[in-house]
């Protein structure tokens, strides 16, 4: 179950920089770069299995203290770069919430295998049929 913007708004924190990019001057004064800081420990609205499964899947994501960063810098506005990193860790925590179906193993259908021999002998006829007719 994935929770709520307003939820996740209140377990995360915001880090704000200068960014590159275009802006102009704007840039230089301005910090608009966002970082949003995502502890999936403090998430009070995560089960204990759930935290795991993001732990697992996301390791390659956090870092040593086992915090996901998210990072935009897209926008000139801070308020707009806010959003989408939002929006970017609801993204990454509903494809770490994903539980993947088992694989069911299936037999190959008789006809199939009938079909792909039929091809084969086919091709061997034909390459055989190119050949030079040897009067030995």
């Amino acid at each position: 179950m994935l929770p709520d913007q307003s939820d996740i708004l209140k377990v995360v924190s915001f880090k704000t920089s200068r960014s590159g990019g275009k802006g102009g001057q704007n840039v230089n004064k301005v910090s608009s770069k966002v970082e949003l800081i995502f502890n999936i420990d403090e998430a009070y609205f995560f089960t204990d299995d759930e935290k795991a499964r993001l732990k697992e899947k996301l390791a390659s994501r956090l870092d040593g203290e086992g915090l996901l960063h998210v990072v935009s810098q897209e926008d000139r506005s801070q308020l707009l770069n806010k959003q989408r990193t939002v929006l970017k860790l609801i993204a990454i925590l509903k494809a770490g919430l994903a539980v993947q179906k088992a694989r069911k193993a299936t037999k190959i259908p008789k006809a199939v295998k009938e079909k792909r021999l039929a091809s084969k002998a086919a091709n061997a006829q034909k390459k055989e049929s190119r050949r030079k007719f040897n009067f030995d």
